[in-house]
């Protein structure tokens, strides 16, 4: 049943959040693995606390690579990226122990292609994209937004025009909606770390302009809505104020719970991996469904099994929003693109290292970008399936 009028939420943390410090590390090190081999196999996890890190997992790739130096190397230059240079967690002194191991054989039989079988799902599980008109970015609007006002105050930290602000960080946006269109802001929630010395007012100050600048004109909320730092002082903050793992954003990453998530989470996992793989196809192809103006909103699931390279379903839900047959928009989808977790990979070319700048502020809503940065992104079946549905 569809409402009238109505309120939803979603937050976004930064890339110095705890969980997202490790997201970065894991993604580092995927990056690291396919930089030296593109077929390299990587599953690694990171732990982060006060000034201690721990990664785990399994991987398969050159000895240059995989080895516990050069995996510690990449999470210490991670640290240092974000900016930790604390003395509860420091890029510097932080304790970073490894404890990752080569890939199990009983995976690789499964997944690996070899006579006749091609490249195999590196799990089960279902995946799922979404699009939808809200934003210029086809993203829903709470999270997309959410993300902005992180992402412009983290680059102004990192420029140096900014003085106030740590790495950690999170906020949360509440959009009004009626007939399903979001119409302006209720509430605007920001906790940010800051340096000492910065009162409640400073940070306060200091936040308002990118609260202004992410949304829409008109659409700020009241002021007495606006809350920035509502338990006061942040100077303690990151793995030193709260232990962080990988992959618990998954909603921060996807959709803003504007749409379902299969559970799977991304970072850390190299493209042979389905969670992954099969979740940035699937948006890829909602988002051209959109972009195509074939619906205003679009829902796919793809379902695999591990080591079997077709999916075992394709499930498009347009939401009543378009005229076409979603039946046949299925089939057309699967004509476009091949679903095998290697036709995913070369469809979309993931073989790359470009997984690091994924790890936080969304990995979806981005920009293309030369190298086959955020490759899921691009809109290039929009002539194809417009030409398929007569539009």
């Amino acid at each position: 049943m569809s409402h009238k009028e109505y309120l939803f939420t979603s937050e976004s943390v930064s890339e110095g959040h705890p969980d997202k410090v490790c997201d970065r590390i894991s993604d580092s090190i995927v990056d690291a693995f396919l930089a030296a081999d593109p077929d390299a196999r990587v599953a690694v996890e990171t732990l982060a606390t006060t000034n201690r890190v721990v990664l785990a997992g399994e991987v398969r790739g050159p000895s240059s690579v995989a080895n516990d130096q050069t995996m510690i190397d990449a999470a210490r230059e991670a640290i240092r990226a974000i900016g930790y240079d604390q003395e509860g967690f420091s890029w510097k002194t932080a304790e970073i122990s490894c404890h990752v191991h080569e890939q199990s054989v009983d995976i690789a039989q499964g997944v690996d292609s070899r006579d006749n079988k091609d490249l195999g799902a590196g799990d089960q599980g279902i995946m799922f994209g979404y699009a939808c008109d809200e934003t210029d970015e086809l993203m829903p609007a709470p999270i997309q937004f959410s993300h902005r006002i992180l992402r412009h105050m983290a680059e102004d930290r990192h420029s140096g025009k900014s003085a106030v602000f740590g790495p950690d960080a999170k906020s949360q946006v509440t959009l009004r909606y009626v007939d399903g269109k979001p119409v302006g802001a209720t509430s605007v929630v920001v906790s940010t770390q800051h340096h000492d010395g910065y009162s409640q007012d400073d940070v306060r100050a200091a936040v308002l302009p990118y609260i202004a600048q992410a949304l829409p004109e008109g659409w700020l909320p009241p002021e007495d809505e606006i809350y920035i730092n509502p338990t006061g002082r942040f100077v303690i903050g990151g793995p030193d104020g709260d232990a962080g793992v990988t992959g618990r954003k998954i909603i921060v990453d996807t959709y803003g719970g504007a749409a379902p998530h299969g559970g799977g989470a991304f970072s850390g996992k190299d493209p042979t991996k389905v969670d992954r793989s099969a979740a940035y196809a699937a948006r890829y192809l909602a988002k051209n469904v959109v972009a195509a103006g074939l619906a205003s909103k679009c829902t796919l699931q793809v379902a695999y099994a591990i080591g079997v390279s077709k999916p075992l379903s394709l499930y498009v839900n347009t939401h009543e929003t378009g005229d076409v047959d979603e039946v046949k928009l299925a089939r057309v989808l699967r004509e476009l693109m091949d679903l095998s977790p290697r036709g995913i990979r070369e469809h979309l070319n993931l073989c790359a290292p470009i997984y690091t700048p994924t790890s936080a502020y969304g990995h979806f809503g981005r920009q293309p970008e030369e190298g086959g940065f955020f490759s899921w992104e691009k809109t290039d079946l929009v002539g194809e399936l417009k030409s398929a549905f007569g539009a």
